[in-house]
């Protein structure tokens, strides 16, 4: 078999390769469980956090969440927002450390949210929003340790926090950014990471052109070559 008949199956294959490469490494980013906004201001208060969960099993359903929240620096005043087919269990925990407020001393927090009865299908996520009244001053992220528990028995353990310096663990925790204050005129903190996920739909579109991109540009590597091999077979 000449080189020439060889080149068109080979540059089949690399275009093949580098899109399923692209997708396979757009679809990574959202496997994984993750909160929403990824970040608020130190002891900002009246939010809501959404965690995103998506399914990543092609013949399984999730169907049970458990989201662990930090009691060390607790998230006061948790409120769960329902969800159609889904049946939410709130677990609390006396503070090691009580948390003083201008309304008082407050003695236990959330420390866990079950999420049960409904079901995730595969390529779907579903979003579960928990209200909270006052996330902790004194610390610079809030780690939310997950699981994801399918129909088959396999429950997958979102629990592994990313190190400085090291590459992403393959099964990250949802992890919150506390940014500084913001301070407005009257010296009132405000809740600015707003601005944050107002970002996010803009951030998403720039990743959609980029693999986009990426997917043109091998396709275009390929109408090139072609016209290589054509051009050698007129001549």
């Amino acid at each position: 078999m000449s080189a020439h008949r060889l080149l068109p199956r080979r540059v089949g294959t690399v275009v093949a390769l580098a899109a399923a490469g692209v997708l396979a490494a757009s679809g990574v980013a959202f496997a994984h469980v993750t909160v929403h906004p990824e970040s608020y201001p130190k002891g900002a208060t009246d939010g809501v956090l959404t965690f995103r969960v998506p399914n990543e099993e092609d013949t399984a359903s999730t169907t049970k969440v458990q989201v662990f929240l930090p009691t060390d620096h607790p998230v006061l005043g948790v409120l769960v927002s329902p969800r159609d087919g889904w049946t939410a269990k709130v677990t609390t925990a006396k503070l090691k450390t009580p948390v003083k407020t201008d309304d008082g001393t407050i003695t236990d927090a959330v420390s866990e949210i079950t999420w049960s009865g409904g079901k995730i299908d595969a390529g779907q996520f579903e979003d579960f929003d928990v209200a909270f009244g006052q996330l902790p001053d004194n610390a610079s992220e809030l780690t939310f340790k997950t699981l994801q528990t399918y129909s088959d028995g396999t429950t997958v353990r979102w629990i592994e926090e990313p190190q400085s310096g090291d590459d992403d663990p393959e099964n990250p925790a949802p992890v919150l950014r506390l940014t500084a204050k913001s301070v407005t005129q009257s010296g009132t903190s405000t809740p600015a990471a707003k601005s944050t996920s107002a970002a996010e739909p803009r951030d998403a579109t720039a990743r959609g052109l980029g693999v986009a991109g990426l997917v043109v540009g091998a396709l275009g590597l390929a109408s090139a070559a072609f016209a290589v091999l054509r051009g050698r077979r007129l001549r």
